[in-house]
């Protein structure tokens, strides 16, 4: 407790200090511009967008090398990347808005990714390695009008590695680190992340090949007397190839490889209670496609297609195997009518199949259309339709109304936007016919979803928001004895606040604040309270430095001896980051410190959370 209190000091003082300064000479930044995609697949500026949409740059990445996917996207306002503190090999629950795993859509270079045979259909992020990402945007709110089953709470938008100008360019990264815990800092070397990538531009075409892996030792998955260590490894081959055949015609095709490996602890028979056990689980996803783009007049067609393979088994006293292949092809038009009307229609074709006892599969074939209209005096429409036609459900309409309006300022813009939208999310192939609890009947999940915020926005770099959220949810999917759906609705409502701050030159305060009410239902591992800070000081061109804090709240967790609810404490973290770059800026050194503190918390109850952990790497560009 007293740590905590020490965390909410300490970034109370922060924020005191850096509006007390912002009188101070401010450097000017380029925030007003800021380009989002994922709202409506547009280059829209922020200014005209009605979403909350984060944007992580490449900037951001490489200012967070060591980490992981998860651990980067969990600074954000309104996530909680459950079990991304913990050992590497632990499970992740996406807790978005007061959402899960099932409610949150991950797409990679525009493609559905989503896992038809996991229980929660989910992306597993622990796949991905943070060094072959270009950007990451999250649009946050319902968004099946433009992405389809799933997108309840948010779509999580990968974009891979560009190609080097140069003919030809490598990076090399390498991080060596401790992973252990709050009651045995023995600082040995038990984490390795390697990366390597190749890429340039040859005339018409351009190319980006990339190797990594990740290694973890040291930590049990389950907090045990006497652990054994569960290991973690992970492998990532990657080849993007594009080429332009004219000014109006360009074609790129893709191939990844990422699997990794990890021991896992369970709960054996005839207990059934967590225990430190020598099970494993493995997971593989082979993944092709291409998107050819054809530019014209005022517009262009675009085709994003890929074939996904996945394996996975789980050797435990409840071993399994699953073998899944999904087919997604997305294709759509976009049309820009004049300076103030943009269209897209398209047509979203999925086709999904796993293994259980015998080969199951579903498909969908959605039709979609969305307008954004930007007027010269403030008022911004996004609006657009979707019809779900699902091989085992039928036809669904989802639909999303989303005006904003604009006030121009002297010093940058106010804005004041809204939304409501429905989301329609289909029971997966586990759940209907898995292996643990399947219930061919389940009904399919609906939500209904209202927005509410304003924006402040400033050439001086001062960004401060706030939204407010409120989502109703038709036939939850829960698990009792087996899937079932919900007798009674669920409801949760929240707000969001953020604060970007350009203290003086080169120094940025960046904070945020969720609350999360449960109004009606139940979730488990759901902190009301949530709260990230964030101070980066550029010290010269080749030297960084930054101060991250975290807090969240207390929540609930099931006990798995007792079956019942028992309460979690709240939990502070305290990390630092610090690079320098030589060799004429091509080598850059970091070091990253996390868990300062060395505090000692659950993420998730009966399971190892990490402590007092360092890091030290090094990235070369040639």
């Amino acid at each position: 407790m007293n740590k905590t209190k020490w965390f909410c000091i300490l970034a109370i003082s922060m924020v005191n200090a850096g509006f007390a300064q912002i009188k101070q000479d401010s450097v000017k930044v380029e925030s007003l511009d800021e380009i989002v995609l994922t709202d409506s697949r547009f280059g829209l500026k922020r200014e005209n967008s009605g979403k909350t949409v984060i944007k992580i740059s490449r900037k951001e990445i490489e200012q967070n090398q060591g980490r992981t996917v998860a651990e980067l996207i969990n600074t954000k306002s309104g996530i909680e990347i459950n079990g991304s503190r913990s050992v590497a090999g632990q499970n992740l629950g996406y807790f978005i808005r007061g959402g899960n795993n099932r409610q949150v859509l991950v797409m990679i270079d525009g493609v559905q990714v989503n896992d038809p045979s996991l229980v929660s259909n989910e992306f597993d992020l622990r796949l991905l390695d943070l060094n072959t990402i270009e950007s990451i945007e999250i649009l946050k709110g319902a968004s099946s009008t433009l992405y389809g089953n799933s997108a309840a709470t948010a779509v999580i938008n990968i974009t891979t590695r560009k190609a080097d100008t140069e003919e030809i360019s490598a990076s090399i990264l390498s991080v060596f680190g401790t992973n252990q815990t709050q009651d045995d800092l023995n600082y040995n070397g038990s984490s390795f992340t390697n990366n390597v990538s190749i890429n340039g531009t040859l005339n018409k075409l351009t190319y980006v090949a990339s190797f990594g892996n990740q290694y973890e030792d040291g930590l049990s998955a389950a907090k045990a007397d006497n652990p054994e260590k569960d290991p973690f490894s992970r492998y990532n081959t990657g080849l993007k190839i594009g080429y332009k055949f004219s000014e109006k015609f360009r074609i790129t095709a893709f191939a990844n490889l990422d699997k990794f490996k990890t021991d896992i602890d369970g709960f054996p028979p005839p207990n059934f209670i967590l225990a430190d056990t020598d099970d494993t689980f493995s997971s593989e996803q082979f993944r092709y496609g291409v998107t050819p783009r054809f530019e014209y007049k005022n517009g262009s067609i675009q085709v994003n297609a890929a074939i996904t393979k996945i394996e996975r088994e789980t050797i435990s006293a409840f071993s399994t195997v699953n073998e899944a292949e999904s087919i997604v092809v997305d294709a759509f038009n976009k049309y820009v009518i004049n300076d103030n009307i943009y269209t897209i229609v398209g047509l979203n074709y999925g086709d999904y199949n796993s293994s259980f006892t015998e080969e199951e599969s579903f498909t969908n074939t959605d039709p979609y259309a969305n307008l954004v209209y930007v007027s010269d005096f403030g008022l911004n429409l996004n609006l657009g339709g979707r019809f779900n036609n699902h091989s085992e459900y039928g036809s669904q309409f989802v639909y999303n109304i989303n005006p904003s309006y604009k006030i121009d300022l002297d010093m940058g813009y106010a804005k004041v936007f809204g939304s409501y939208a429905t989301s329609f999310i289909a029971p997966n192939l586990s759940q209907l016919f898995g292996f643990f609890g399947a219930n061919p009947n389940l009904e399919p999940e609906e939500n209904k979803t209202v927005e509410g915020g304003l924006e402040y926005n400033t050439k001086e770099g001062i960004r401060v928001s706030g939204v407010y959220f409120n989502r109703n949810e038709v036939n939850t999917i829960v698990f009792n004895s087996a899937y079932e759906n919900a007798s009674e609705d669920a409801t949760v409502q929240g707000f969001e606040l953020e604060a970007e701050v350009n203290i003086i030159e080169n120094l940025q305060f960046m904070a945020n604040y969720t609350f999360t009410e449960l109004i009606d239902g139940e979730r488990i591992r759901l902190p009301k309270h949530r709260a990230n800070a964030n101070l980066g000081f550029d010290f010269s061109e080749q030297t960084y430095a930054s101060i991250n804090l975290q807090y969240v709240g207390e929540r609930s967790d099931l006990d798995f001896a007792t079956f019942s609810n028992t309460d979690l404490d709240a939990y502070a973290l305290f990390n630092l980051y610090f690079s320098h770059k030589i060799l004429d800026d091509k080598m850059k050194l970091f070091i990253t410190l996390d868990n300062i503190l060395n505090e000692d918390y659950f993420e998730i109850l009966g399971y190892t959370t990490r402590g007092r952990n360092v890091s030290i790497g090094f990235n070369l560009n040639l």
